[in-house]
């Protein structure tokens, strides 16, 4: 299985960068992994919100493959213990699932064609965080996840 991050937005900004590429290089020991930030489109200041989210949305529905497994960070998302969200990873190796993909969208949000194409929609928190930052936690909890899988020492509980 593969997991693809994407993230809408702007290049990883330097306080999050290496803790980003540690996680992501730690999680390469278990799966395939890669990182894609999409930019924001073009004249995104001079969209309404409503149209900047529905670009976006187009913008995103093109990366994906109608195969891909999407997992879709939203606030109003369930929420995952570390262990469920290991559990729910194996759970999609064990189905054979080809390509899992995290997206982390805009600043808005994610349009409604997006979240309709996510088989997940997934909360971190119902504390809000920069996008930035959740680039961060997202990879450092896949990661945990994988060692909870092995039952290797990094979890704590």
């Amino acid at each position: 299985m593969k997991i693809t991050f994407l993230s809408l937005g702007k290049a990883h900004e330097p306080y999050v960068k290496s803790g980003v590429e540690d996680f992501t290089n730690r999680i390469s020991r278990y799966y395939k992994v890669e990182w894609n930030i999409i930019p924001v489109p073009k004249n995104a200041a001079t969209m309404s919100e409503p149209e900047q989210k529905k670009k976006e949305g187009e913008i995103i529905l093109d990366w994906l493959s109608k195969d891909d497994y999407l997992v879709a960070l939203e606030e109003r998302g369930k929420q995952l213990s570390s262990e469920g969200l290991a559990a729910f990873i194996q759970a999609r190796a064990n189905e054979s699932v080809k390509h899992l993909v995290f997206l982390i969208g805009g600043a808005f949000g994610l349009d409604d064609a997006v979240l309709k194409r996510a088989q997940l929609k997934w909360s971190l928190s119902e504390l809000v965080f920069p996008h930035q930052l959740v680039r961060l936690i997202l990879a450092e909890q896949v990661y945990r996840a994988c060692t909870i899988l092995k039952n290797e020492k990094y979890h704590h509980k």
